[in-house]
């Protein structure tokens, strides 16, 4: 690795801090399978996540449905209705869990405190998530002490907007520029990223490196880092992005 050239960093949650191939990703596919959409699967979301604009998982779900359903009222399915049905998979329903609850943390939790020892003046969270569920992800795995400003679904525009970076950089009252950075594992975080003036570093999902070493070949998702870089990413990091650690001056 190269010698420290961050002060700040900002966080993504899914992909980044949270596991969430069997909860948002499979709320997805669960909803449009609901209405109609049976073929949309892992790699059709992957590929709309690599074309961008898709931060809003509910927003994603509802458009899947209207290009993939095959109902014959297809257009008569609000965004209301898919979103109701999204947070009963992801939230539970009755007597049936939520998917919410197959979600882990990613990144080990040394890695997070020395990125909190260094990073001035804290940690700030970028997420499309709403805010409800970024909190309680954050309760569950321990790490709110960490955390100095958050950026979620409620907040305004969502990435690939730069608003989310810019707003967080002011809660965090710092000035945008290169020596900041947001973690990401789409191309919508770095477009955001770059476009606000900050740096963008991509990481690999867990799924996607267990994939290609049981594969021997590239996942789905190799995709989306190569779009990350296209799109300005400094560098792509595995999942856990443990290497972020030394990119950092060490803290006095």
């Amino acid at each position: 690795m190269s010698s420290p050239k961050y002060t700040t960093l900002l966080l993504d949650m899914d992909g980044v801090l949270a596991e969430v191939s069997q909860s948002y990703r499979a709320a997805i596919v669960k909803t449009c399978h609901t209405y109609g959409a049976t073929a949309v699967d892992d790699d059709i979301v992957t590929e709309m996540k690599r074309r961008g604009n898709a931060n809003d998982d509910w927003q994603l779900s509802h458009r899947l449905i209207q290009e993939y359903s095959t109902l014959p009222n297809k257009q008569e399915i609000t965004l209301e209705q898919v979103t109701e049905t999204f947070e009963q998979y992801y939230q539970g329903h009755g007597d049936t869990p939520g998917l919410c609850t197959l979600e882990t943390l990613i990144p080990h939790k040394e890695t997070l405190l020395a990125l909190h020892q260094r990073s001035k003046p804290g940690i700030g969270i970028v997420t499309g998530r709403p805010r409800a569920d970024c909190m309680k992800f954050l309760h569950e795995h321990g790490l709110e002490s960490l955390i100095s400003a958050t950026y979620c679904m409620e907040d305004g525009p969502s990435k690939p907007d730069p608003t989310p970076v810019l707003r967080v950089c002011a809660l965090l009252g710092v000035k945008p520029s290169r020596s900041v950075v947001l973690v990401g594992d789409t191309p919508d975080d770095i477009t955001a990223a770059v476009a606000a003036g900050c740096s963008g570093v991509g990481v690999t999902t867990p799924e996607a490196a267990a994939a290609q070493a049981a594969l021997g070949k590239p996942h789905t998702e190799a995709i989306l880092s190569q779009t990350m870089q296209q799109n300005g990413a400094d560098l792509i990091l595995p999942p856990g992005f443990a290497e972020l650690v030394d990119l950092f001056p060490e803290s006095e």
